[in-house]
């Protein structure tokens, strides 16, 4: 690693100064043929850095971590976390690290991530690189969610490194420069609360509070005050990947943000055909991570944080469990309060319609799509054209109207506005039969097809000429769909 004065980019080391015991200073594997294959240039500028410098020789070395500004402190951070339910005392950035917290151009801290930039104390026997593709598909889902107005880490850029990584065949690899608000996840506390230092645990959620939260600074009970907040940004978050059909894959508490935003773009997808029980992990072979499973499994994530907290929330340990159940039983309330909402400005009604009405219509309409087997995304935007008076197009997505014939009459009695649905129902996603389109070539030097899909998802409520094709569902012959986890 060199360090330099004049890279044109200051990089704090809060978390490591603050937290020493969660971070091993480490330095990332040496890349001597790195370049730039995608860099976020909004971003970027968000960021107040030079993207012209991070397009040069010495910007890809900065973001693969071998050439960093003189002061920097790059750290692999320590986690625990329950992976499918069993417990792992010890994960921690097995293939990564915090380079260091940067001041964007609204003043707010965020941190600069590298993912695949080799292998570190964590690695738990893997070679801690990245492969090309798993890396461009975490810069085009989360740039994609982010159009969407899904809280999410953002990627900065992927770099080529030059090297070849061992999977299940030789693939080019790549290091994976990611921004987000923190890194602090539920496994996160759960290290700390392992170590039994309950100082430990409370210096960690004040730097959390005031990374995050810094109006609760001062709070009676600061974990209690950052449990609840936590409760609820993962309510609203969990509720937006539902409204748009977004399949996390792999729900792991290590996976679970102190943030709120979205993490780890592994074995993720966009849902095609509407089906609760939709999974696209190779991983996943029950089904726990299943789309109608996330809220669900969102609030056990939430009971494990809860149990961290604990020796913080009360001296007397019954006082501190009832405080911690009562925090968790907000949880469902707040998830269908975003839920419902957000149903309610997908099908054009009014927030004050009649709260008795709400629960029924939207429930029949989940149990019409589910049985209809129809596209999610498209069914939605179909659904505002039937608001203009022309059904035909959604009517033509069921084999058997007649069920959803019966909704769309109790719908469109309450009068749906129109323009407000395309407001919220994207016309454009990151289907899955185009991400592989443009992931295949990629990998063999294209970057064009990726390129233009992530134009297209970038913008994802206009309809643009021309642009048909991505906006229709996969075609017949495309298959059952799996994604891998890129490790």
């Amino acid at each position: 690693m060199t360090v330099r004065s004049d890279t044109t980019v200051a990089l704090d080391s809060r978390f490591a100064r603050e937290l020493p015991e969660m971070a091993v200073p480490w330095q990332a594997t040496t890349f001597d043929a790195a370049h730039v294959l995608v860099l976020n240039e909004p971003l970027a500028a968000e960021l107040g850095l030079d993207s012209a410098f991070l397009r040069s020789a010495d910007g890809a070395r900065l973001l693969v971590g071998d050439l960093l500004p003189d002061g920097a402190y790059p750290v692999a951070q320590a986690y625990a976390g329950h992976q499918f339910g069993g417990y792992s005392p010890r994960l921690g950035d097995g293939r990564a690290l915090l380079l260091g917290e940067i001041v964007d151009v609204r003043g707010d801290l965020r941190d600069l991530h590298l993912k695949g930039s080799g292998p570190t104390p964590f690695s738990r026997g893997g070679d801690g690189f990245a492969a090309v593709a798993p890396m461009l598909r975490e810069y085009l889902i989360s740039e994609a969610m982010h159009a969407l107005g899904v809280p999410t880490t953002r990627a900065l850029a992927v770099v080529a490194t030059g090297q070849a990584v061992r999977r299940e065949t030789m693939l080019p690899g790549a290091v994976l420069a990611r921004v987000a608000g923190s890194h602090l996840r539920v496994g996160s506390f759960q290290y700390a609360a392992a170590t039994g230092d309950v100082d430990l645990v409370r210096r960690l959620t004040a730097h959390a509070i005031e990374r995050h939260h810094p109006e609760l600074v001062g709070a009676h009970n600061p974990g209690l005050a950052l449990l609840n907040a936590v409760i609820a940004a993962q309510a609203e978050l969990v509720a937006r990947w539902m409204l748009v059909g977004f399949v996390h894959g792999v729900m792991n508490t290590d996976n679970m943000t102190i943030s709120g935003e979205t993490i780890d773009y592994g074995p993720c997808a966009f849902m095609d055909a509407f089906d609760a029980a939709s999974v696209y992990s190779s991983i996943d072979s029950g089904g726990r991570y299943a789309f109608g499973n996330q809220p669900l499994v969102a609030e056990w994530n939430l009971a494990r944080f809860a149990e961290t907290l604990l020796p913080t929330l009360d001296d007397d340990p019954d006082a501190a469990i009832t405080l911690a159940q009562a925090s968790l039983e907000t949880f469902r309330t707040r998830y269908n309060a975003h839920w419902s909402a957000g149903m309610l400005a997908k099908l054009g009604l009014r927030p004050d319609l009649d709260p008795a009405a709400v629960p029924p219509l939207l429930a029949d309409l989940l149990d019409v799509l589910q049985a209809g087997g129809v596209d999610h995304t498209a069914f939605f935007r179909a659904l505002g054209a039937a608001a203009r008076g022309n059904a035909d197009s959604v009517r033509a997505m069921f084999s058997d109207p007649t069920a959803f014939d019966a909704w769309m009459l109790r719908w469109a009695s309450s009068g749906p506005d129109a323009s407000a649905m395309d407001d919220v129902n994207p016309v454009y996603i990151p289907r899955n039969h185009l991400v592989e389109e443009a992931l295949d070539a990629a990998v063999a030097g294209d970057l064009a097809p990726f390129e233009t899909l992530l134009d297209v998802v970038a913008s994802p409520y206009r309809e643009r000429p021309g642009r048909e094709r991505y906006a229709a569902p996969a075609p017949p012959d495309f298959g059952a769909y799996q994604t891998f986890c890129g490790t």
